[in-house]
């Protein structure tokens, strides 16, 4: 049997709760939000840390704070959320089968607004040869160990490494630390870590060869910017960062895949290919900030109103990429108004880079810009870049040069 809603929101962290606010206060109709966890906030509910904005009596917000305040205003706005319950796949357009403790479902929505997020790639996927012996954790599993068993918990072990270089490495260090955990080194492949590991020796340049222990890890292979390798003894190691979209039911509905980022080519508006579904925070390029993921699930509403209102789906539009020593930018697709800010990451560190906006040959804008730019941080380029987009033309790329 097929019940239904206005919209279905398919993830509970910072997007689609900001997604489902947004849309429920603006007279949406049901808007139901799922979540497969079992508490809704997403990501930030695991990082005990401020870093999340402000109340309202101008109080730094931990992560689970700002999570609880998240769910707080969906409801209040009035929309469903659901959690403990899966999107496991597609029936039909506009229409999802649903796992929920009650049993199997299909939903019909006049619009799915998909916000699943990101992962961090496990180490099957990092490739790094050895056995599979216990210890072995990304930062989620390592967070989830923590809210499980507690902070000062036994299960995670007496001595890590962590791999990565990043600020989630730096917060793999703290709940390592805090569990009670001795953490032995971080290392990262990068030349320079990009925080200060207070206390902690970072190998720079150095890369995990090999996991050594069977049952339990008893250590790690690791070969440094010489050419040699050597072995850090540990019982637990953590892989921080390498941040991938959570794209199973977009690939499952044959959307369209951005070639840099893995998640689902949009518009700025968050339109995918498929009429009536959209695609916001995480889902369409790994990491960003809570905050950044939020005001992108606030955006995402005025395109669904216009479509809840039979407002046309463009049918096209001009597509935007990056060449390196870019990563990634999105929107990959600009339409029906071309000006819009773009988000950009480079795949190494630029220091004051000029970057070029060119649509079949012809510069648009070029501009140097201030300070480094960073592999782990987005860079926005305001509207007045794509102002000058002409949307009967071809492919809009984006360079950088030092």
């Amino acid at each position: 049997m097929t019940r239904a809603v206005d919209v279905l929101v398919v993830g509970a962290g910072p997007a689609g709760l900001a997604a489902a606010a947004r849309l429920a206060a603006a007279g949406a109709g049901r808007v139901e939000v799922l979540e497969r966890e079992a508490t809704a906030g997403g990501v930030p509910r695991h990082c005990a840390r401020p870093g999340f904005g402000a109340d309202a009596l101008g109080r730094a917000l931990t992560g689970p704070a700002y999570a609880r305040r998240a769910v707080r205003e969906a409801l209040r706005a009035g929309a469903a959320v659901r959690t403990g319950v899966s999107a496991t796949g597609w029936a039909g357009p506009l229409t999802l089968e649903v796992t929920a403790p009650t049993g199997l479902e299909r939903i019909r929505a006049g619009a799915v607004v998909l916000a699943t997020g990101a992962r961090e790639r496990p180490r099957s996927a990092r490739l790094v040869p050895g056995t599979r012996p216990a210890g072995v954790l990304t930062t989620g599993e390592l967070q989830r160990t923590v809210e499980r068993f507690g902070p000062r918990t036994e299960h995670i072990g007496r001595r890590a490494v962590v791999v990565g270089g990043d600020p989630v490495a730096r917060g793999a260090v703290r709940a390592l630390r805090a569990a009670g955990v001795d953490v032995a080194a971080v290392v990262t492949g990068l030349p320079s870590p990009a925080v200060a590991f207070a206390g902690v020796p970072v190998l720079a340049g150095a890369v995990v060869t090999e996991l050594l222990g069977r049952g339990r890890l008893s250590g790690i292979a690791v070969r440094g910017g010489d050419g040699r390798t050597s072995v850090l003894r540990c019982d637990t190691v953590v892989f921080t960062g390498d941040w991938i979209p959570d794209h199973e039911l977009v690939r499952a509905r044959g959307l369209p895949l951005h070639p840099g980022t893995r998640g689902p080519v949009t518009d700025q508006g968050f339109r995918t290919a498929e009429p009536g579904v959209f695609a916001v925070g995480n889902l369409l390029r790994g990491v960003e900030p809570a905050l950044v993921a939020a005001a992108e699930g606030r955006a995402v509403a005025r395109a669904v109103l216009e479509r809840l209102g039979g407002g046309p789906w463009p049918a096209s539009g001009v597509p935007v990429a990056a060449t390196a020593p870019l990563r990634w930018v999105t929107p990959g697709l600009l339409g029906p108004e071309a000006a819009t800010s773009l988000l950009v990451r480079p795949e190494r560190r630029l220091v004051r880079p000029v970057l070029t906006v060119t649509q079949d040959g012809a510069p648009l804008r070029r501009e140097r810009l201030g300070g480094t730019l960073v592999p782990w941080r987005s860079v926005r380029l305001g509207a007045r870049w794509t102002s000058g987009v002409d949307l009967a033309g071809g492919p809009v790329t984006v360079s950088a040069e030092e």
